[in-house]
């Protein structure tokens, strides 16, 4: 498809034309854009797992920066922000290879996984059914995980899903930690756990379809090896012997691992509610035009937006046109897009001035929502 007639969402959220997009001429525009830079991925990656790491340690360890004790706290508190927002940039890169071809980036997919997939206790295969978020026919419906269209549903439904920063750390080390041996003698389990505990997904009602025989290989080699690191950190908390563990992990090891993956999910879950409008009920396929207007791009405040949304997903409309384009290229694309594409291009009113604006206008939307069923209620009660 090359052209659509475009629609937008407007404050009552009705659909109205608006002029025409051309995918081929977007792509003409950006098409030295589509290869990811080696050159660039690695020494992200290392440089922010490093410096993100070594600041986790200083957390419990501010004795390494400063002796003096009157400074240990505003040492932790400023390490702690600083691991957080690294281990958030590492994590995500996990994007990224979802969008890669198999059998490309190998070697870094395997570094990414030994050293952030493992130790979060997220590898790569929970973030599979990304794709289908990608999809055009699954967008926005219940085939997608990543869609709930909360623009029109309770304003408490975004409270709700904010919640669920606090519990699922735990619930991720249940998972890897308990539940995964179980899956090993009980094939019942393993389809349960497969369909409803193994997916990095918005809607807690979503079930994953289960996976080909090759990819179920890669899965339970990526659970052995979670499952090892969460019994081997369990140990490292009680045990300590030998030339590499002289001393075990520090009391509040367990906590400071807690808070760091609640102050990650949070401003990961802030993001994603700025990523799209959430205004379609499912229904329905959207089309093309349809899904990237429910889309959002943040073209300014670049080092801002890079702290909250890393790693080119400030461009969010515009990875939605092009998914595999990598996240080095999408500033400069989305220059020469707004550069030479029509006046009228709807690919402009994707954009947004803040977060803070999008998810104003997202809360607004579901107040309103409220404020109408309970007028419906009122109604049908005289």
């Amino acid at each position: 498809m090359s052209q659509a007639t475009a629609t937008a969402v407007t404050p009552a959220d009705s659909i109205h034309p608006h002029g025409v997009f051309s995918l081929s001429e977007a792509r003409r525009i950006v098409g030295e854009f589509f290869t990811p830079n080696p050159w660039i991925f690695w020494p992200d990656f290392l440089i922010s797992w490093t410096v993100g790491i070594g600041c986790f340690q200083i957390v419990d360890f501010p004795e390494l920066v400063t002796a003096n004790e009157s400074w240990h706290w505003p040492v932790r508190i400023v390490a702690f922000v600083i691991s957080s927002l690294l281990i958030y940039r590492c994590s995500l890169f996990i994007h990224e290879l979802v969008h890669i071809r198999a059998g490309e980036f190998t070697a870094f997919r395997f570094v990414w996984n030994l050293l952030c997939g493992i130790p979060f206790l997220i590898p790569t295969f929970v973030y599979y059914t990304h794709l289908d978020h990608h999809r055009r026919k699954h967008y926005g419906t219940k085939e997608d995980g990543e869609y709930i269209p909360l623009a029109r549903l309770p304003a408490w439904q975004i409270l709700f899903y904010l919640s669920q920063i606090f519990v699922i750390p735990i619930v991720a080390v249940f998972r890897f930690g308990v539940l995964t041996p179980l899956t090993w003698v009980s094939p019942k389990l393993r389809k349960w756990v497969h369909r409803h505990a193994s997916s990095m997904i918005m809607d807690p009602t979503y079930i994953r379809p289960l996976p080909t025989e090759k990819t179920l290989r890669v899965i339970r080699f990526q659970e052995v090896l979670v499952f090892l690191f969460i019994w081997m950190v369990a140990v490292r908390m009680v045990w300590a012997g030998g030339l590499l563990f002289e001393e075990p992990l520090p009391p509040t090891f367990l906590l400071h691992a807690y808070l760091t993956g609640v102050f990650v999910l949070l401003i990961n879950a802030l993001r994603t509610l700025g990523a799209h409008r959430w205004t379609h009920l499912g229904d329905s396929e959207m089309t093309f035009v349809e899904q990237m207007l429910d889309s959002v791009n943040y073209p300014k405040h670049p080092l801002t937006g890079g702290l909250w949304a890393p790693i080119g997903l400030r461009f969010h409309a515009l990875h939605h046109i092009f998914p595999t384009m990598p996240y080095h290229a999408l500033a400069e694309a989305h220059r020469r897009l707004i550069r030479d594409l029509p006046a009228d291009s709807p690919y402009r009113r994707c954009q947004a001035e803040s977060l803070s604006e999008v998810l104003g206008t997202l809360w607004r939307r579901a107040r309103e929502h409220d404020k109408t069923a309970s007028q419906r209620k009122f109604e049908l009660g005289a």
